[in-house]
């Protein structure tokens, strides 16, 4: 008896599956032209747009008929990975209108690449060069006048063996002799310089001192006061130390406390008078 093949598979066989699901979201048909280019990508390999919904980047189903619309893929709002995820209901089967034409997008993408590669800047950055080492001459000039220049060349000169002779002079006397004829020619020059540098820090302490003037008169009768009112209420206190009545549980002052006292009240009453006749 032949057994039949419905009788011998005892494993259902795999349904082929389906490619696209008749749901569609109520929201309206998102139109391609109306996002900005930052957020769709028309290439065939990976098309693609931000959902508008979740703000995700969720891949378009393109069916092969003509008949058929294209719509976003059934997607989540986390990222992928995510534990729990949470579906996009409403922007997972919405309808998507590709009104962009795909070769006329990929060569403006390909002209802001090119336009966003040239301006970039390919300059090579020199570093800067290093600046020559001032002479010797440059740096101590600016350290001596020039009576000190010819002071230390006539020292030189003096105490050494071959500059006192008629042979040639010695390195160190060719730069001193060429340090005092620098300082002679530049001497006018500094002394100027140094003339209107004093004056005018003699023009700012002037200015200084005025401003801090007019500053300590604004505030000069506040501070007065101030002082009076200190001095007036430590007088007073000390003067309720001296009259105070005796108490029981108070021990009374001591005749040298007493005069100790006495002598303060009267240093305190004094500065209480010059407060008042020195205003």
């Amino acid at each position: 008896m032949a057994v039949s093949v419905r009788e011998v598979e005892t494993v259902t066989r795999q349904r082929k599956r389906r490619t696209r699901s008749r749901k569609i979201s109520p929201l309206g048909p998102i139109v391609v032209s109306k996002l900005s280019p930052a957020e769709y990508d028309l290439d065939p390999a990976s098309i693609s747009l931000v959902c508008p919904t979740c703000r995700t980047w969720v891949p378009i189903h393109v069916a092969e008929t003509e008949r058929a619309t294209a719509k976003l893929v059934p997607h989540h709002t986390e990222p992928a990975g995510t534990e729990d995820p949470v579906r996009c209901l409403l922007g997972s089967h919405r309808l998507v209108t590709i009104d962009v034409n795909v070769a006329k997008w990929s060569r403006r993408l390909e002209q802001g690449v090119a336009e966003t590669s040239g301006r970039r800047s390919d300059r090579v950055a020199r570093k800067p060069q290093p600046t020559p080492t001032p002479a010797v001459m440059q740096i101590v000039g600016g350290l001596v006048d020039d009576k000190t220049a010819r002071w230390m060349n006539e020292l030189h000169v003096n105490n050494c063996t071959v500059c006192s002779s008629t042979t040639p002079q010695c390195a160190d006397g060719r730069r001193l002799v060429h340090l005092a004829a620098h300082t002679q020619r530049t001497a006018p020059l500094r002394r100027k310089r140094q003339t209107r540098q004093e004056e005018w820090d003699d023009k700012r302490a002037w200015a200084l001192r005025l401003l801090h003037e007019q500053q300590w008169n604004k505030v000069s009768r506040a501070v007065h006061a101030t002082d009076q009112q200190r001095v007036r209420d430590v007088l007073t206190a000390l003067r309720m130390m001296l009259l105070a009545p005796a108490k029981p549980d108070v021990r009374p002052l001591t005749a040298w406390e007493r005069a100790d006292l006495e002598t303060t009240i009267a240093a305190v009453e004094r500065q209480m008078q010059d407060l008042t006749h020195g205003w």
